[in-house]
C-alpha cells in the first residue's frame, strides 16, 4: 500500500506557543530563498510539524503572499516522507519554520529544490552523531 503525502491539520505547526518557542530557543539557517527556523522538542506526538511565512514587506498582496505559501506547502508535502521516518526511527519531534525572503515571485521547481536541500540538511542535522 503506498504511503499517503498529506499535510494534515496536525502536521501544521499553529500554535502561536510552540511557533513563539521556535523563534526564541530554536536554531536556524538559510538556504535560497528560505530562511529556516527549527527546534526539537521534548513531547511526544508527531515526529514533525511545519510551518511557512512570507513578509509583507516584500509582497504587499495577500495573493502573492498565499501564493508562494501554498507553492512551498506543496513541495513539503511531496518531500517529507525520510525525514519524517527517521524522527520517527528517534522517537524524536521536529519543529520547522521557513520564512520565504526573495523578492520575487518564484516557480514551483525553483522552490521544490531549496526545499530539497532543506530536507537533506535537517537530515545531517538529525542523524546521531558516531
Amino acid at each position: 500500500m503506498a504511503k499517503k503525502l498529506t499535510l494534515g491539520k496536525n502536521e501544521r505547526l499553529k500554535s502561536r506557543k510552540k511557533i513563539e518557542l521556535l523563534f526564541s530557543e530554536g536554531k536556524k539557517f538559510s538556504i535560497v530563498p528560505f530562511r529556516v527556523h527549527y527546534a526539537f522538542n521534548k513531547s511526544t506526538g508527531l515526529p514533525l510539524q511545519f510551518g511557512a511565512g512570507v513578509s509583507n514587506k516584500n509582497f504587499k498582496k495577500a495573493v502573492d503572499r498565499n501564493r508562494i505559501k501554498r507553492i512551498v506547502k506543496e513541495a513539503w508535502r511531496l518531500q517529507k516522507i525520510s525525514i519524517q521516518e527517521k524522527l520517527k526511527e528517534q522517537n524524536r519531534q521536529l519543529h520547522v519554520f521557513l520564512i520565504y525572503t526573495g523578492k520575487m515571485l518564484p516557480e514551483y521547481k525553483d522552490i521544490c529544490t531549496a526545499v530539497h536541500k532543506i530536507l537533506e540538511k535537517l537530515t545531517v542535522i538529525i542523524e546521531p552523531s558516531a
